[in-house]
């Protein structure tokens, strides 16, 4: 007897370990805190704020630049010959300077420019811009989505895992139960000693069951810390009330509908096909000339010959290149092919988008079918065993008869507890591509 007690022991020990100290999460808050501590996340957010930077760089470029730049020479004897027109204006005279003796010389320059016109370059270059940061935006939202689906996924795994436990640990307790009443039975001659043995088998097959079921269990703990951000050694739990209620599937069609408004993978692709038109228009701005304003100072010094401290500058400069006709061609078909990829990338889309749809939403509907099922396989199977119990009680039935019932019995539970978080995830996984989930 007081080995059994030790066994019972050991048992509620082994599946209540987690229990003890463990936190209970509702679906929600898993939800929150993935959300807050996603990696993937942080890294697409990444992928918007480089987006906007480009933005930033182009408004950068249509700013005045100003260089400056300065150079001190040393200089061989060179010879040096002026030529000065004379004040009143006649022919220029040549004037020898052989005495000069010019060794260095030393110069400044400054220059700013200022772009008036670039061919559109500019403005259908930030525009592009910004149709790609709404495009990572919408990638970014798309990202949240999965990682809510995700989080749903293996809290469902949670839930399981820690209920088969439940339910094993409770069928080892009464395995233990009937070995030790069918011990009994066989020292009195009321057993045969090859059912004892069935029993025993049947008592070691659940506690492998158990092992695997706590094994499981650690697995799909660590995997939500992970998600959520928490430390490893956080002991979980799923709030069953989380899958008590299931919503109504609805009508297919009017989920295709909603998936084709509000899928972001689909509108990310339609804005990246506006960036593409707006990037034609930018490869076609090299047909046009280039306008800016110019400003520039130069500073000479050359030691016994000449100083000149201020020299000034501004104008307009205008440059065209010719050449841009025979030269944009390629860039601009490439635009263009861009655009047509992206055109065809939609119609690829919306087939995907039908298929994933109608998958999700029969497979919620199947889950919900399998709830009712398992919930009448749950009935019959307490029922069956009910009944084998009393055959066997009364010599109807043999033990391998019983046996089977009794897994029967504990395998149906869990089938139904395992059917009742599949079906939450089968409806978020409809959502989920719908493009609604939240």
């Amino acid at each position: 007897m007081v080995s059994v007690t030790t066994g019972i022991i050991w048992i509620v020990a082994a599946a209540h370990s987690f229990g003890q100290t463990a936190r209970t999460l509702t679906l929600e808050e898993a939800i929150q805190l993935s959300l807050q501590n996603s990696k993937q996340l942080k890294l697409s957010q990444t992928n918007v704020d480089i987006a906007g930077y480009n933005i930033r760089e182009i408004r950068e470029n249509q700013l005045p630049s100003l260089s400056v730049s300065g150079s001190y020479l040393r200089l061989n004897t060179p010879n040096i010959n002026l030529k000065i027109r004379t004040s009143s204006g006649s022919d220029t005279t040549t004037t020898e300077a052989s005495s000069l003796q010019v060794h260095q010389a030393m110069y400044g320059m400054a220059s700013a420019s200022l772009p008036i016109f670039s061919g559109f370059r500019f403005k259908y270059g930030l525009e592009s811009a910004r149709y790609l940061e709404q495009a990572a935006k919408l990638d970014a939202e798309s990202d949240r989505e999965a990682v809510i689906q995700n989080t749903v996924a293996a809290y469902s795994n949670l839930y399981k895992a820690k209920k088969s436990l439940d339910l094993v640990a409770e069928n080892l307790l009464r395995e233990r139960e009937r070995v030790q009443e069918f011990t009994n039975r066989e020292k009195n001659g009321l057993l045969a000693r090859n059912d004892l043995m069935k029993a025993q088998l049947q008592e070691s097959n659940v506690q492998l069951a158990l092992l695997d079921a706590e094994n499981d269990l650690k697995v799909t703990t660590i995997n939500m810390d992970l998600l959520l951000g928490l430390p490893e050694n956080t002991v979980l739990a799923a709030d069953s009330a989380s899958f008590a209620m299931l919503k109504e599937e609805g009508n297919v069609n009017e989920w295709e509908q909603t998936a084709l408004t509000h899928r972001k993978d689909m509108a990310a692709n339609g804005i990246r096909r506006k960036a593409a038109e707006s990037n034609i228009k930018v490869a076609k701005a090299d047909f046009y000339p280039s306008l800016a304003l110019t400003a520039g100072y130069v500073a000479l010094n050359i030691p016994g010959v000449a100083v000149i401290p201020n020299a000034m500058n501004a104008g307009i400069g205008l440059r065209y290149d010719i050449g841009s006709f025979w030269k944009s061609g390629a860039k601009i078909a490439q635009a263009k092919t861009q655009v047509y990829q992206l055109k065809t990338n939609e119609e690829i889309l919306m087939d995907r988008i039908h298929l994933e749809v109608n998958t999700a939403y029969y497979n919620y509907v199947l889950s919900k079918r399998k709830i009712d099922v398992y919930a009448k396989a749950v009935e019959q199977a307490n029922e069956n065993y009910r009944i084998t119990k009393n055959k066997f009680d009364n010599s109807l039935v043999n033990t391998t008869e019983l046996l089977d019932a009794d897994v029967a019995q504990v395998q149906s539970r869990i089938n139904y507890e395992a059917a009742k978080a599949d079906a939450v995830v089968a409806y978020k996984k409809l959502e989920q591509t719908a493009g609604v989930i939240n």
